[in-house]
This record gives C-alpha cells, structure tokens and sequence, in this order.
C-alpha cells in the first residue's frame, strides 16, 4: 500500500527528502508519520501528521525535519535538513486509521523503509 523512498547517503550537514507514495487516498483520513529505526534500537516516532493540520516531532528533529503530504498525490513527505549521523537509520512511513461508524474501517499500513546514512 505504502512505498517509501528517497534515502541514501548524506554528509553531517547536508539535506534528504523521503517520499512516501500510496495506491489510494489514506494520508488524510487519519493520521500518517515517519518512523525511524536504528541498528540496536526500537523503532521510534521521527514526525507526524494529523488529518486536523496538527503536527507533532520527536524532540531530536525539532527544527531541523518536516513532516508534509500532498493529498491530490497521496503523497507524505519528510523534509530532513541539517542531518547528523544519529539520523542514520531505516526510516518507515506509516498510515493509520481508526475505525468508527463515521468514517468508516480503519487500517494500518507500513511502507518498507528507506535507509538513510549519515557520514562522512
């Protein structure tokens, strides 16, 4: 359903933008983020976006990451700037939904991840 990719490899400093492409509209509905996930460490929230314009970022990327979509695309971006060589992970794009007789089923999609290293 999700298909990530931009990643690579960068130098301290310098800039990436991962895109995350899905076959139908499921970025606005619910809420739709980045993940990240580092040799040895659990998963972790990078940035996410809610279907009300609400954004929330982990404190680690505050400032230097943003997280977008384009709906018309159905697509998510995250803009990363400034990128340091904790950043060095496989980042995952994720879309959800809660189920509710309003809007409908919910889902929980996952892309499949795009490496992103930082290094010199």
């Amino acid at each position: 359903q999700l298909q990530a990719s931009g990643g690579g490899l960068v130098q301290p400093g310098g800039s990436l933008r991962l895109d995350c492409a899905a076959s139908k509209r499921v970025f606005s509905l619910g809420e739709a983020g980045w993940y990240r996930q580092a040799p040895g460490k659990e998963r972790e929230l990078v940035a996410i976006d809610f279907s009300g314009g609400r954004t929330n970022y982990a404190d680690s990327v505050k400032g230097r990451f943003t997280i977008s979509r384009d709906d018309a695309k159905n697509i998510l971006y995250l803009q990363m700037n400034s990128l340091k060589p904790d950043d060095t992970a496989v980042y995952y794009c994720r879309a959800r939904k809660i189920s509710s007789l309003a809007s409908g089923p919910g889902y929980d999609y996952w892309g499949q991840g795009t490496q992103v290293t930082v290094s010199s």
